[in-house]
């Protein structure tokens, strides 16, 4: 029999446990749960540690912009309506198609709209990227790695008959690890919920309050139902919004800007009755 002192001690055999390596995911997150709650973590690397396991268990068809909601642009359509279409939809990239959504010849990147505004010859077809085309059930750890090895930024994704599902960009990735990304039409965190762009029209932050909403757009929208704009558009469709979609409320054109599966983030406003700030200036 082995003398008692070589035996373990409780402390030791409980440091044991607790310092063994994890088992299986779950052991792991609650492991980093721990850590952040001993403050060796701080939130943000505990949710973006979080997000990358999540996306190596999630599919394309999680994330990815439905068919209907893609923004396209046609081949047979002249520059002018081209331009129309890249500025009001705020994209970077989109995919042409032919005689429909099924049918995508390439992508184009809206940086080659530049020739056209410098007056130089512009043919849609020479500017063309190649589509990538991906099943809906690619793991998005998998599609992460191929964008970043392909350079790639939208891949087409198409479903087991081979029509057109829809679309997924590395932004829509990525936003799954680091959450929301804004771009240079979202709104600085610490910019008003109100302002003015250079048509004239107001973008509005979705979490902007029904109360002082009304007071900037003279409106007498009641509260009971939401609390914020957002919730007033998603109250009067009845579901959540696509982007691009607009509506007309009070005297109002109210578009959606910037939309997710989740939430609303962005509005863009067209007043037909003046604006309350403006007259209070």
């Amino acid at each position: 029999m082995e003398p008692s002192s070589s035996r373990p001690t409780i402390l030791e055999r409980l440091s044991a446990l607790l310092m063994r390596e994890p088992e299986d995911r779950e052991q792991l997150i609650q492991l980093l749960r721990g850590a952040f709650e001993r403050n060796l973590l701080d939130a943000d690397a505990l949710s973006i540690i979080e997000g990358a396991m999540q996306v190596s268990d999630m599919q394309v068809r999680d994330i990815m912009v439905p068919r209907a909601q893609m923004d396209v642009i046609h081949m047979d359509e002249p520059p002018e309506r081209i331009v129309e279409t890249v500025i009001e939809a705020a994209h970077s990239r989109f995919p042409v198609v032919g005689e429909s959504k099924d049918d995508v010849i390439g992508i184009l990147l809206a940086k080659e709209l530049l020739r056209y505004f410098a007056g130089k010859e512009f043919d849609l077809r020479d500017t063309l990227r190649p589509a990538v085309f991906i099943p809906e059930s690619k793991r998005l750890n998998v599609l992460l790695r191929e964008f970043r090895a392909s350079r790639n930024h939208m891949a087409i994704v198409v479903d087991e008959y081979g029509g057109v599902a829809g679309l997924v960009t590395i932004e829509d990735v990525l936003e799954q690890i680091v959450g929301d990304i804004e771009d240079e039409y979202d709104f600085d965190e610490t910019a008003d919920n109100i302002v003015l762009d250079n048509a004239g029209r107001y973008r509005v932050k979705a979490t902007t309050e029904i109360e002082d909403f009304n007071a900037a757009f003279g409106t007498a929208f009641a509260d009971g139902d939401y609390q914020t704009i957002g919730g007033l558009v998603i109250h009067r469709l009845g579901r959540l919004p696509r982007r691009n979609e607009s509506l007309q409320v009070d005297g109002l054109r109210i578009q959606v800007l910037r939309a997710d599966s989740r939430r609303v983030h962005t509005l863009l406003i067209d007043s037909q009755k003046g604006l309350a700030l403006d007259r209070a200036e």
